[in-house]
């Protein structure tokens, strides 16, 4: 019987895994084990691989993309593994296996969940899954206030942590809009490093501004209102200087919202970089309307506030995982979209940090009990964001904070005409964009 000698390349950077309180090797030996509990136990920001024998077990964090492809050679079979579509296929080219690839058949590790496979021949098994993040429903009280406590109380620690594990003279920049979940992320991290001693003048605000856009009076009216306006600093850029083509290229993916999303990320990495050629760290507020269910529902005719309320993690996971609806090539909900922030983040240098991705605080706000908060009242589920977060932040750091209505990111750096005319609306369009890079 053939022997088939099977061949793992692992293209992730290793310097990218953040895991306060272990190391790289005892993440991987977690990952290993195949035990849910043990990887559960893992903090941070990781994408980690590890085999033994024939079997491969991959995990990741919501926050940080992980795609692999199955190659087939003579000899056995090739697993690739890479943060990126083009770095598998560049390697797939170097090896003469390009003939092999279509983007679609490239496969996202799917966030909160061990992925393993046998390299055992052709053909290899479908990978399995083993959920382990698992959040319970309706752990929280119907107390606003203390929901809110609890929610930022965590969100602080997290905050904490990270910046306890960068060098104090590094500076730390928060992409600001003035709305709920960057002004949270903002407050909060002032809060920490002022109450850790840490030097204030390390921190700013940026607002990305196109011209026209609300969000800079907004940012600007959030700081002044709380006495902190001397952190603002605009990042100005041209609308002339989205290049959707460019965009696709970099996000790898071609959903409406996502890359309208990349485009302003872009544009506001690419400008602090320009100014800062140093900078390394930025933080934002990604997460933060997926885990209290603030989108809105009549814009997706596949929702209804039920299935919103009743399944886990809907905003971060999509339908799930197993689901006719969920995308091999690219997972669901937060654990596709979350690459429009990594990518330009990456694409310019940046590491970023999003606390809300992260499992400690997705477990206060997946215990809150919507269904009793809301009784399936759709105007009641669109305000209990703002109350959350703003009762939170009054009891953690004792400001009384001003929580704007609802605007995506793309919506409040550029006005939503003057959008339109850069970033075509027709997703047709945009996925022969993306697969006209692999033509």
């Amino acid at each position: 019987m053939h022997q088939y000698l099977e061949r793992v390349v692992d293209l992730l950077d290793p310097s990218l895994n953040r895991l306060p309180g272990s190391s790289i090797e005892e993440a991987r030996a977690r990952v290993l084990s195949g035990d849910p509990a043990q990887v559960r136990g893992i903090k941070g920001s990781f994408a980690l691989l590890a085999k033994s024998g024939k079997s491969v077990r991959m995990a990741r964090s919501l926050d940080r993309p992980m795609r692999y492809f199955l190659a087939k050679r003579q000899e056995g079979p090739a697993l690739v593994v890479a943060d990126r579509i083009d770095a598998l296929y560049a390697w797939l080219k170097s090896e003469g296996l390009e003939g092999q690839f279509h983007p679609s058949y490239s496969r996202m590790v799917p966030a909160h969940h061990l992925t393993e496979i046998q390299l055992i021949g052709c053909p290899d098994p479908d990978p399995t899954y083993t959920r382990f993040f698992d959040p319970r429903p309706n752990t929280q009280p119907a107390d606003l206030d203390q929901v809110g406590r609890n929610y930022i109380a965590i969100l602080a620690d997290e905050i904490a942590e990270w910046l306890r594990q960068i060098p104090e003279q590094e500076p730390i920049g928060v992409c600001f809009s003035g709305g709920v979940d960057s002004g949270a992320v903002f407050v909060v991290t002032y809060h920490v490093m002022r109450k850790l001693g840490m030097n204030l003048g390390r921190l700013k605000a940026f607002t990305l501004d196109l011209g026209e856009g609300p969000d800079l009076a907004q940012a600007r009216s959030f700081l002044e209102s709380l006495g902190l306006g001397l952190f603002l600093e605009s990042i100005e850029a041209d609308p002339a200087s989205i290049n959707v083509d460019e965009t696709i290229r970099i996000l790898e993916d071609y959903k409406v919202l996502d890359v309208e999303c990349a485009s302003m990320g872009l544009a506001l990495c690419k400008g602090i970089r320009a100014r800062y050629p140093q900078w390394r760290y930025l933080l934002d507020g990604d997460g933060g309307d997926e885990n209290l269910k603030d989108y809105p529902i009549e814009e997706n005719p596949e929702l209804t506030i039920r299935s919103v309320v009743h399944n886990q993690m809907l905003y971060q996971e999509g339908w799930g995982v197993g689901k006719i609806k969920h995308s091999l090539t690219y997972s669901g909900g937060l654990s596709r979209g979350y690459v429009r922030t990594y990518a330009p983040a990456r694409r310019h240098g940046f590491e970023g940090f999003s606390p809300f991705t992260l499992p400690s605080v997705i477990e206060v706000a997946e215990g809150i009990p919507f269904i009793e908060l809301t009784r399936y009242d759709v105007p009641a589920l669109y305000s209990i964001k703002g109350e959350i977060v703003r009762r939170g932040i009054r009891a953690i750091t004792g400001f009384e904070f001003p929580a704007f209505p609802k605007r995506r990111f793309q919506h409040g750096a550029i006005p939503r005409e003057e959008l339109r005319r850069h970033v075509p609306a027709t997703e047709a369009l945009l996925r022969r964009k993306f697969l006209s890079l692999y033509e």
